[in-house]
């Protein structure tokens, strides 16, 4: 079968090349001195804001399978395209008050040495940007002032800067076996 003359095959190679050719680029790669930006949700009542190199992606909730003997606050695992992944129930582990599921609820999966991890967020938000003379005091008790570091004033709310690596690398989250 050919597409207008041409294999497919050879189309889509065309495709590729023509695409690669005018690669635009990541919008703002060359950031303004000053500007932070990241991938902004909430757990609870709090906005949270992590850096876009610790999130590999945003999925609608995967069907979860328990995992006997675990933590509360581990869900389970979930295959995502023949991966397996812990869920875990982020809010238990930092609040100890269990998320309430919904239909729309979105899970990031978050880099971590010795592989991903999905945690389970209340809503999304998206890209957010933030200029460092927004830049208050992080509004963090608990799990949380381990955690948040900085924060940013924005819309009429503050977004604490969640530091997903220094998650990965708490001993209590590391440790999900009851």
């Amino acid at each position: 079968m050919t597409v207008s003359g041409a294999r497919p095959y050879a189309v889509l190679l065309d495709y590729e090349a023509r695409s690669l050719a005018h690669e635009a680029g990541l919008p703002e790669a060359a950031e303004a001195p000053g500007h932070w930006r990241g991938v902004g949700y909430r757990i609870g009542p709090r906005r949270l804001v992590s850096a876009f190199e610790e999130v590999v992606e945003i999925l609608p909730m995967p069907q979860v399978t328990p995992v006997p003997g675990a933590q509360p606050w581990m869900l389970g695992i979930a295959n995502l395209r023949g991966t397996l992944l812990p869920v875990v129930d982020l809010r238990l582990f930092l609040e100890g008050e269990r998320t309430v599921l919904h239909e729309g609820q979105r899970v990031l999966v978050m880099r971590q040495h010795g592989g991903n991890v999905a945690v389970l967020i209340d809503e999304l938000f998206g890209q957010r940007g933030f200029h460092e003379e927004d830049a208050v005091a992080p509004e963090a008790e608990g799990r949380y002032a381990q955690l948040v570091k900085r924060a940013y004033r924005y819309d009429g709310h503050v977004w604490g800067v969640f530091d997903i690596a220094l998650l990965a690398r708490t001993p209590e989250f590391r440790q999900a076996a009851a």
